[in-house]
């Protein structure tokens, strides 16, 4: 389903020589509440949405679940896919990072586990989001070392897979997390799990960044140059601090530096 976002443009803005035309631009992104929502909002969509408003054009998503919109834009869908791990191949021109996801382990504090690094897992029954091993430094090398280890699309039930005890531990972005978390307690009995349990979040790993692919060359180089404006002008850190402020009883102290 396609969602349309339109980014205030100034009637001034003024375009650098071999700046892409003005244009409506499809993004495959991938379905990743709180970062890119259904609706088409979210943190990482509200930081494409001003970076590629302020060069003038308008953003369409295409939401699809994650990985997902990797093959879609792969065989031809979109005019730029989104949530690109740096380095890794993709049809089109590769932009600068845009975002960074936080990863780390959440886990229930009644649990009497504690992990400050990923060696503190070992022995641990660990659930990841879907090509964590690959996207995740140092993950891929370690599950061995895990009592179990399982990726799955789909991340409310690896939540339910936490509140029930049926997994000692979820690898993934803590803000990520926190929503599921927050989807669950609002849900109520209903959701069939106890989500007042409280939950730690320990942010283990190295931010993982994130690039976009455009498969217009100008385009990639337009978004590089308005992002690098909007990241100077303070933009770019009032969208990442407004969207974890969401979430900072959950994450405390432990999402980067926002």
């Amino acid at each position: 389903m396609k969602f349309g976002i339109s980014a205030a443009v100034s009637a001034s803005l003024a375009f650098f020589s071999g700046a892409a035309t003005a244009a409506e631009i499809e993004v495959m992104a991938g379905d990743l509440p709180p970062m890119i929502q259904k609706d088409g909002s979210g943190r990482e969509a509200e930081i494409i949405s001003a970076v590629l408003g302020h060069c003038g054009h308008t953003v369409v998503f295409t939401v699809q679940p994650f990985t997902r919109h990797w093959q879609s834009f792969e065989k031809g869908s979109g005019d730029a896919v989104a949530t690109v791990p740096v380095g890794m191949p993709t049809a089109g021109t590769q932009t600068q990072a845009y975002v960074s996801y936080q990863n780390g382990v959440s886990y229930l504090s009644s649990s009497n586990h504690e992990a400050a690094a990923l060696a503190d897992l070992d022995g641990w029954n660990i659930v990841a989001f879907e090509g964590a091993s690959n996207i995740i430094p140092g993950l891929g090398g370690s599950t061995s070392a895990f009592k179990s280890y399982r990726e799955m699309a789909d991340q409310k039930t690896q939540s339910k897979l936490l509140y029930g005890k049926r997994v000692d531990g979820i690898l993934g972005d803590g803000m990520l997390f926190a929503e599921f978390a927050r989807q669950l307690q609002e849900a109520g009995a209903s959701s069939g799990v106890d989500a007042s349990q409280s939950i730690e979040f320990r942010a283990i790993f190295d931010p993982s960044p994130y690039a976009m692919s455009f498969r217009d060359p100008a385009l990639a180089a337009d978004f590089d140059r308005c992002f690098a404006e909007l990241d100077a002008a303070g933009t770019i850190a009032e969208i990442n601090v407004k969207w974890t402020d969401k979430y900072r009883d959950a994450l405390e102290g432990n999402y980067m530096s926002y």
